[in-house]
């Protein structure tokens, strides 16, 4: 899979860290993990599942019938978990450096930045 991982995806990944979950399910989660800005339609939902299962990120937790219809439960897998560990602390480590440098920005003299 390809890193940086494009932020639904990261945020799929991040709602299956913390329990299996079926799709109607990840799409609320995303949203609130996204403070609504990420709004995962279906289609699109269950296109990266299937990308993430083929790349074996997630996996079929179980299944069970509810009201007639099949309803598919994700779990993040073992090597899932490790990328998206790893992706969190490669944006831990950008965060750190903007937050770095805003701050040196702020404390700079206004000469030293040309605003005179």
């Amino acid at each position: 899979m390809e890193t940086p991982l494009r932020e639904p995806t990261f945020l799929i990944l991040t709602a299956l860290a913390g329990e299996p979950m079926h799709g109607y399910g990840l799409i609320a989660e995303v949203a609130r993990l996204s403070d609504g800005r990420i709004s995962l339609r279906p289609g699109t939902l269950y296109g990266a599942l299937d990308r993430l299962v083929d790349a074996g990120l997630v996996g079929v937790d179980h299944e069970e019938i509810v009201d007639g219809r099949l309803r598919r439960y994700y779990r993040l897998t073992e090597p899932g978990g490790d990328l998206l560990a790893a992706e969190t602390e490669r944006m831990r480590r950008n965060v750190k450096a903007a937050t770095t440098r805003l701050r040196a920005l702020k404390a700079a003299p206004r000469l030293s930045r040309g605003l005179a």
